[in-house]
């Protein structure tokens, strides 16, 4: 790739975009994050899942002190690839304590069961050398006492996904209807234009209710409706710049040339507006994080136990106005720092492509 080449000049103008370089760089970050998932999270149970309800609504911070009780057999053993996707299932059993004795064949403890409460000793069995530890608890502990970081870092996988799914399915009906649109125009155009007006006009949240009503509750349905309710920025835009562009040398040229109409808009014309569509679609990004993290906080979109951002604040925003506001709090600027550095995103490659006058809102 030489130094004069359009796609370098594109870069090199982003790249002097420090705000917009800055986002490039935390969504690098978050995708990092996502695809390591269970391999970096202090839970690597299924969902992050494990819940100890003694530890219920902990601060930051807070280490405890933890007794292995019994073994669970016939648990599978997964290897690096399917841990990192799936999690590892615990393979025992273990309760928070306050303190332990061994005695034989059996381990005496005191069960933590609140900061200022002291709980009778009980007898287990002993199970195996290794069978006490220490864990530490960075952000804290949601209402059902699991770990509040691993379900931040595996929600990250459910808003990623999303926005990424949501978007191709935008992109892929958009264009092709925009393109339809704009290139023949006359009838095909007004039907087109009528019901993408119809679309517009209706709420992007209610929208996806409704398709999610239709569709049912789970993560897939989530991919579809958000999908459904975002393509028609990418029509709009994309049928305003065919219109601009089925007129000019190259593509009168095609015609000439006998090229079909699908070869015409696919290879000569689609390339051409390839900056403003992912401009848009940058935008959309956004927006479908958004939309799955309202359908969530309404009980549409990600189930339990599976961790989700917008599932986490319905869970926790009741403890804004108490001691434990940080549990909707983080879930919160995780949504706002993600939403922000993919409008940075797309700010940055709009200014990039120099696509400021081409009716590009981001």
């Amino acid at each position: 790739m030489s130094s004069n080449s359009p796609s370098k000049k594109i870069w090199n103008r982003f790249r002097r975009n420090k705000m917009a370089f800055g986002g490039l760089i935390f969504i690098a970050l978050l995708l990092i994050m996502g695809v390591l998932g269970y391999l970096i999270t202090p839970d690597q149970t299924p969902y992050a899942n494990d819940m100890h309800l003694q530890l219920s609504n902990k601060k930051p911070g807070r280490t405890f002190e933890f007794l292995v009780i019994s073994s669970k057999k016939n648990i599978k053993k997964v290897n690096l690839f399917e841990r990192m996707l799936y999690g590892q299932e615990a393979d025992s059993k273990s309760i928070p304590i306050t303190s332990y004795r061994k005695v034989g064949n059996k381990v005496f403890v005191r069960e933590y069961i609140g900061d200022d409460e002291r709980a009778e000793e009980t007898a287990y069995p002993f199970v195996a050398e290794k069978d006490h530890y220490k864990q530490t608890f960075y952000l804290g502990t949601d209402m059902y006492g699991r770990d509040l970081l691993s379900r931040l870092i595996l929600g990250i996988r459910v808003s990623l996904s999303v926005g990424l799914m949501a978007v191709l399915i935008s992109l892929f009906i958009g264009v092709g209807l925009g393109a339809i649109a704009g290139y023949f125009g006359g009838r095909v155009d007004a039907i087109i234009s009528w019901f993408m007006n119809v679309i517009w006009s209706l709420p992007s949240l209610l929208l996806v209710i409704a398709i999610s009503f239709a569709l049912g509750k789970g993560f897939w349905q989530i991919f579809i409706a958000v999908g459904l309710s975002t393509w028609v920025d990418v029509a709009r835009l994309v049928r305003g710049q065919v219109m601009a562009l089925k007129e000019v040398e190259f593509v009168e040229a095609s015609k000439a040339l006998g090229f079909s109409t699908t070869r015409t808009i696919v290879k000569h014309i689609l390339p051409n507006i390839a900056g403003p569509i992912l401009v848009v679609a940058s935008a959309n990004f956004a927006s479908a994080i958004l939309l799955e993290t309202g359908l969530s906080f309404l009980g549409f979109g990600a189930q339990p136990p599976m961790p989700s951002w917008g599932t986490m604040i319905k869970e926790h925003y009741g403890y804004i106005i108490m001691d434990a506001a940080y549990l909707a709090v983080l879930p919160g600027l995780a949504i706002m720092f993600t939403v922000y550095a993919f409008n940075l995103l797309a700010i940055g490659l709009r200014d990039a492509f120099d696509v400021k006058g081409q009716n590009v809102s981001v």
